[in-house]
């Protein structure tokens, strides 16, 4: 499983960038303070954008997955990607017809736990990369944190304003930016263990 992840690494890390840039122009849509012209440009393009985003994202998550398709745990990567999709969709119809946030919520909580649960099962496959798993466990932890606060949002057990507040483009953001920063992580520490398992393959050959 490791070494198909390998494979992936510049996927995942496109992914994160995705998510990154996402994270940026949501939250530049909750502050009103920054430059008009700004302001206004990210609003009169924002649902084109931001669908589009989420629709790269999810198809470089679901591409990402086809690499190790065979191996366990890969389809927590296909549900991510897809519900990354149905959030480009949602979003971008958005600009025609107006899309609750509890819809919206809903679709993260699919994509903050599938994200979570993958974390935790790549972490098992990097046992004895004491650092690597710490990390990766740790990742898992804060996703299904999101999953269970965005739960909240659909259960109405947290309040938050009905109309689009700072508050809400602050979580959305909030959560965007963290899922960059592991994606991201994630590829990066891959990318470095590529020279580790490439070596060991190595070993194998000329052992047999």
């Amino acid at each position: 499983m490791t070494q198909s992840l390998v494979k992936s690494w510049w996927l995942l890390a496109l992914c994160g960038v995705l998510d990154a840039l996402f994270a940026v122009l949501i939250v530049l849509m909750g502050r009103p303070d920054v430059s008009p012209n700004l302001h206004a440009l990210i609003h009169n393009r924002a649902a084109i954008l931001l669908g589009l985003l989420a629709l790269a994202a999810g198809c470089c998550t679901i591409a990402a997955s086809v690499w190790g398709l065979r191996k366990d745990n890969y389809w927590f990567l296909v549900l991510n990607g897809l519900a990354c999709i149905s959030l480009g969709i949602l979003v971008t119809l958005g600009a025609t017809k107006p899309i609750t946030f509890r819809t919206i919520a809903l679709v993260i909580v699919i994509m903050a736990m599938s994200i979570g649960l993958y974390e935790f099962a790549t972490a098992r496959t990097l046992r004895g990369h004491l650092i690597d798993e710490g990390l990766l466990g740790a990742a898992g932890v804060v996703s299904v944190g999101f999953a269970l606060v965005f739960l909240g949002f659909v259960l109405r057990w947290i309040k938050l304003d009905p109309s689009p507040s700072a508050q809400t483009f602050d979580w959305l953001g909030s959560y965007f930016g963290f899922t960059a920063i592991c994606m991201v992580g994630l590829a990066l520490r891959l990318n470095g263990l590529r020279g580790h398992i490439d070596r060991m393959s190595s070993g194998k050959l000329q052992t047999g």
